[in-house]
């Protein structure tokens, strides 16, 4: 489902990825990994379309990035830390907004089916200025698989979230990996991947390091395995 090849992203002097190598199977969830300033997020974006690599191949479902970018993003869901949705729309109104981008047939159906998943059902008309940040979370995930995408990235989801809404952000993400989505998710909170993603892949000095299955490691193993690569 997403496929990099000898990936290399130079910001003037500094190469921040240096030849870096990822493929994810299609139903995968994988956990990316590492230190700050490791490029995660520079990785992520460019996976998101919204940064051009300096060298190398990136396909998702077949579609080659830069140049099938519509393409790529038609089959795309993005979560970061900030919500991108409007303040001053309803939880409701915002799915319309960008279900109408998608041109997405039985629009009033699909919102209903969003809502109740995130289970924002019974907030649909209040503005989005009156929601928590948890809340304007689950709702940008509503946004992110509004338009069912194959895949899924997170850069870092969990950032400003205190517990109870972190556990319900827990929930969601299993609902959506339930439904079979490919699914990266850059995370500092390695036993919260833990509990989720079904891979662990660490980025250190512009490449992938190390990478491991969680059947591979057991339950418990995750940070073991990350400081080991790390002190390598």
């Amino acid at each position: 489902m997403i496929l990099v090849k000898k990936l290399i992203k130079r910001f003037g002097l500094k190469t921040v990825l240096r030849g870096l190598d990822f493929r994810v199977e299609p139903g995968e969830f994988v956990a990316l990994l590492g230190p700050n300033g490791a490029g995660k997020t520079t990785f992520l974006r460019i996976l998101a379309s919204l940064s051009r690599p300096s060298l190398g191949q990136v396909t998702i479902a077949g579609f080659a990035l830069p140049a099938q970018v519509a393409a790529v993003r038609r089959r795309l869901g993005v979560v970061s830390h900030q919500p991108l949705l409007y303040d001053d729309l309803t939880a409701e109104e915002n799915l319309r907004f960008y279900g109408r981008m998608y041109n997405l047939p039985n629009l009033d159906e699909r919102i209903i089916e969003v809502l109740e998943m995130v289970g924002l059902m019974a907030r649909r008309h209040d503005l989005l200025r009156t929601f928590s940040r948890g809340m304007q979370q689950r709702l940008a995930i509503g946004r992110a698989v509004l338009h069912n995408p194959q895949v899924m990235l997170f850069d870092e989801p969990y950032t400003g979230l205190d517990q109870d809404a972190s556990e319900m952000l827990d929930s969601v993400l299993r609902n959506v990996a339930a439904q079979g989505r490919t699914v990266v998710m850059t995370s500092h909170d390695l036993a919260r991947a833990e509990g989720l993603a079904s891979r662990f892949d660490i980025l250190s000095r512009g490449v992938i390091a190390a990478s491991a299955s969680q059947v591979s490691l057991g339950q418990g193993n995750l940070l073991d395995f990350y400081k080991g690569v790390l002190s390598a």
